[in-house]
């Protein structure tokens, strides 16, 4: 291996370590509780899911009538999910359109 090699390789080695988080795809399994699959083989229930209150339900009373303002995240909506390097929980980032 040639110096130029080597200088590549240690580069290479210090851009992987500045890692600072993994953004990957997941797909809601079951709402209710919820469980995300995250890359085809890891599925992470509500003790590892951050969630934002924008990807959850919102109702409203208006004159006696409830009125949806949001909905929750349901069973097949595909998701982003953000795991910070070294940490256990993910936060689901957004939904994906269908």
């Amino acid at each position: 291996m040639g110096l130029n090699d080597s200088v590549k390789a240690i580069a290479e080695g210090c851009v992987n370590a500045m890692k600072l988080a993994d953004v990957m795809p997941g797909v809601v399994m079951s709402a209710e509780p919820l469980v995300v699959r995250a890359d085809q083989r890891l599925n992470l229930d509500d003790d590892f899911l951050i969630v934002p209150e924008h990807l959850t339900e919102q109702k409203i009373m208006v004159g006696g009538s409830e009125i949806l303002l949001r909905k929750g995240l349901e069973d097949g909506d595909r998701v982003v999910l953000i795991r910070q390097q070294g940490a256990l929980n993910f936060y689901v980032a957004g939904r994906l359109a269908p």
